[in-house]
């Protein structure tokens, strides 16, 4: 179990450089996704809320909860580095299928927006959010022993 728990919740990459350069990294990146897409979600161009494509015929109920939660809430828990590599799979779900299907026909300079999200939160998922995180202070202050 404590294992596991480590897998989830330890990010050390190496010195303090690194530590706060993903620091840095995550917050930019974050900030950018809610603030160009997750404020789509409550008012779009028009004034009203963003219809979200639903490619994999969903429940859109679940397909619009997905969405937002992937825009809205995941870019604070990825900010505040909490439960980051579990917090970014919704987000890397939703930008893969925005390369893959959504966008597959379309130019190079329109997918390469969600190919670059997914990329990014891949390496969140690869790499964890770094010591400078919440993650990093629950795994210390609880699991380490």
């Amino acid at each position: 179990m404590y294992d596991i728990i480590k897998l989830l919740l330890y990010s050390d990459l190496g010195s303090d450089l690194s530590n706060w350069a993903m620091f840095a990294f995550r917050i930019l990146l974050a900030t950018e996704l809610f603030r160009v897409h997750g404020m789509k979600k409550f008012r779009g161009s028009d004034g009203k809320p963003e219809v979200v494509p639903n490619p994999l015929g969903l429940p859109q109920f679940i397909n619009n909860l997905v969405a937002t939660l992937s825009d809205t809430v995941v870019p604070v828990l990825v900010i505040l580095g909490v439960f980051t590599r579990m917090a970014v799979l919704p987000t890397i779900g939703i930008t893969s299928v925005g390369y893959f299907v959504v966008h597959k026909n379309d130019s190079p300079e329109v997918r390469d927006v969600p190919f670059m999200y997914t990329i990014c939160f891949l390496l969140l998922l690869a790499t964890g959010p770094g010591s400078i995180s919440l993650d990093n202070y629950i795994f210390n202050h609880f699991f380490n022993i």
